[in-house]
């Protein structure tokens, strides 16, 4: 069987016969027709393996989302865990002892912001870190769909292969 670009070559080579008028018109109906039968069957083959590949992207994503989920799980145990012991640390008043495996201490952590006022516009400027415009696509769109004229966007119409 003929690659696919092989058969999309025959195609051209075909569709350039075809404007040939000595071409017998039958021989070129028979050709065609082998042609296209061969290229639904590539098609085909291609749109099973798709498929297939499209089966096995959707496991790996759910198989990623199982092990984030367990992974978010862990790590909540594991702050469960470590506050439980700083409690019992703390409520026993021994906030620093090693034993044969591990050294524990309560320590103070680096001094962090909390930011206490809501209203940004009532922070001043110099605590303020400034952000890039960036292009509103989903309102440009919106605008050029209804008609308004942008002279710095455009609609722009793709093309995809859909297999149903």
């Amino acid at each position: 069987m003929a690659t696919l670009y092989e058969l999309t070559e025959d195609y051209s080579n075909l569709l350039a016969m075809a404007e040939d008028p000595e071409i017998d018109k039958q021989a070129f109906a028979d050709t065609l027709e082998g042609i296209g039968g061969e290229i639904e069957e590539k098609a085909d083959n291609y749109a099973k393996v798709i498929r297939e590949m499209e089966k096995d992207s959707e496991g790996f994503d759910s198989e990623i989302k199982r092990l984030q989920s367990k992974k978010a799980s862990i790590a909540a145990s594991i702050k469960q865990m470590r506050h439980q012991l700083e409690l019992a640390m703390t409520a026993t008043g021994k906030t620093k002892f090693k034993t044969m495996l591990f050294s524990f201490n309560i320590q103070k952590n680096a001094p962090s912001v909390e930011i206490t006022e809501e209203n940004l516009e009532r922070i001043p400027i110099e605590y303020l870190i400034p952000q890039d415009p960036k292009p509103d696509k989903k309102k440009m769109l919106e605008d050029l769909k209804n008609g308004k004229e942008l002279d710095f966007a455009k609609l722009k119409q793709t093309e995809s292969l859909r297999i149903k």
